[in-house]
């Protein structure tokens, strides 16, 4: 693998991936927290985009992004909490119907990006 693309992940721009949660929302998917796509460069600074959900029963956020350079899958990272989290049943059932739902859109990111790969050599720039 050539060296300059080592820290380098697909290029999925902010745009693209702003249209892609926009599909995701369109389907009927519903975020009891707030769901964003923040700008982000890798090393070289190519536009790649980061999608960032923060957790409304959570003080806690899950980023997801392709998990490097040429791969086509996806992950999530869940952000480190700084104490212990104690909810009541009905606040973790909320907490695990969010976690769903990122699980959902990381799944849907990771379909769209090789159904994107796939289709490359047709896409206009």
């Amino acid at each position: 693998m050539n060296d300059e693309f080592e820290d380098s992940p697909p290029r999925r721009s902010h745009d693209q991936l702003v249209s892609w949660v926009q599909e995701f929302r369109e389907q009927g998917h519903l975020f009891a927290g707030r769901l964003k796509v923040v700008e982000q460069e890798d090393a070289d600074s190519q536009d790649t985009g980061l999608v960032v959900m923060n957790l409304m029963n959570a003080k806690a956020s899950i980023y997801m992004q392709p998990k490097g350079y040429d791969e086509p899958l996806w992950e999530a990272t869940l952000t480190a909490r700084p104490e212990d989290l104690t909810l009541s049943p009905h606040d973790m059932a909320s907490l695990a119907a969010e976690l769903v739902v990122a699980g959902n859109l990381c799944s849907f990111l990771q379909w769209k990006s090789l159904e994107w790969d796939r289709e490359s050599g047709t896409h206009r720039r």
